[in-house]
């Protein structure tokens, strides 16, 4: 029987990346029982509740010292091979994951975690915007993009694996780090277990008060976000269509007031709601009540809002960049999120064509049956087929190891 560790480590204010590692547990659990012994490290206590009683917990000390020495190591460069080899030495969370002599540890969140246990892993690189867009203050300065192309670097290196979104992704790992092709796997996104949930809050309407007819953009306010040409855009349309109305969901937080500022100074107060953070069980119901997705982001390879658009049958215009193309085809208007131009072109047929957002909204809940939590499952369950028996097979306990021939 081959034991599969997972790593958690992003808890539920993490966001995507907490969606993302539900959907790998949810498919680990898919697997045959007979065949898979299920192990769940994680340092967050919060996860205790997600994961299921059949499955093996490991409780984690993350924090600390620990957590300080791993980012120390990697700032400095000092060598990760040694880290490798003195971790266990030293750390009692180290060496609990390695005693548990998993066949393949998972590691669903691309952290500097994912380099720092010397065992087989299957490890996720969502984006490498640090690379492709390092003009944002997200993505750091220069002492935080080298530290970050480090650990990644690690990462990459001593992985038995990679699980990237797209073909995209793949491209940015090869020509980033001259991995390996063979070791890449592509496994799409998909959306979140609770967009698919029907029931709807009693005092949804009284809470928000939403328009009859209104765009929806859910999305922190950090600057690569783009609100503020979604604004200029918006201000452009508003001559031709008076009655618009755009939803921002986000916390306030980050550029939130600035961007409350610049639509006072367009006079766009009747036009733009902000809601502050939206729980998941209100979400859902945003995306079957708007008129369309609008996501102009600079960021990808891809991104998991459009997928939750597509499920419930809600229109959908996106930057036409990295992999968003790839991962949506025709059913969803695209844009240069560059230009105000376009983007007040979409906006402005999204909000007056009916025939439009009836065929984008038939497109995308089409895309969204053939690829959903159950495709996925199937897909990564390949994944580990290639992956864990040939580690059964040898019982090798270091990352260190030649990576098995792997057919893509």
């Amino acid at each position: 029987m081959n034991r599969i560790g997972i790593f958690l480590t992003a808890g539920p204010s993490g966001g995507g990346m907490f969606q993302y590692s539900l959907a790998v547990l949810s498919a680990l659990l898919a697997l045959p029982r007979d065949e898979y012994k299920l192990v769940a490290a994680y340092g967050d206590p919060a996860w205790a509740k997600f994961v299921p009683g059949e499955v093996e917990l490991l409780p984690l000390r993350l924090s600390g010292l620990l957590s300080r020495t791993a980012s120390v190591w990697t700032a400095l460069g000092i060598p990760h091979k040694l880290w490798l080899r003195c971790a266990p030495l030293f750390f009692s969370a180290v060496r609990q994951v390695v005693n548990e002599n998993c066949d393949l540890w998972i590691f669903p969140r691309q952290d500097i975690w994912s380099s720092r246990f010397p065992v087989p892993a299957l490890a996720a690189v969502h984006d490498l915007m640090h690379r492709y867009e390092p003009h944002f203050p997200e993505a750091g300065g220069q002492g935080r993009q080298r530290y970050r192309q480090r650990y990644m670097k690690e990462l990459i290196n001593c992985s038995l694996s990679i699980l990237v979104d797209s073909q995209v992704g793949k491209r940015h790992v090869l020509e980033s780090f001259k991995a390996d092709p063979d070791k890449v796997f592509i496994l799409p996104y998909v959306p979140p277990a609770y967009i698919y949930e029907s029931r709807v809050s009693p005092d949804f309407d009284s809470k928000y008060q939403l328009p009859g007819k209104y765009l929806f953009y859910p999305a922190e306010f950090w600057p690569h976000k783009n609100h503020l040409r979604l604004i200029d855009a918006l201000a452009r349309v508003c001559a031709a269509c008076g009655d618009i109305r755009l939803i921002l969901a986000g916390s306030f937080e980050k550029e939130y007031s600035r961007i409350r500022s610049h639509v006072e100074k367009l006079g766009l107060q009747d036009h733009v709601q902000f809601t502050g953070y939206l729980p998941e069980a209100d979400m859902p119901e945003f995306y079957r009540r708007a008129r369309a997705l609008v996501f102009p982001t600079f960021f990808g390879p891809t991104n998991i809002p459009p997928l939750e658009a597509f499920a419930l049958g809600c229109p959908v215009a996106v930057s036409g960049i990295y992999g968003m193309p790839e991962q949506l085809g025709d059913a969803a208007l695209l844009f240069d999120p560059r230009s105000e131009e376009e983007m007040a072109d979409c906006l402005q047929r999204l909000w007056e064509d009916d025939n439009l957002c009836r065929s984008l909204s038939s497109k995308g809940l089409q895309r969204a049956q053939l690829w959903g939590p159950t495709e996925f499952a199937s897909a990564f369950r390949t994944v580990i087929e290639q992956l864990a028996p040939a580690r059964a097979a040898t019982r090798v306990s270091s990352r260190s190891e030649a990576v098995p021939s792997l057919s893509r």
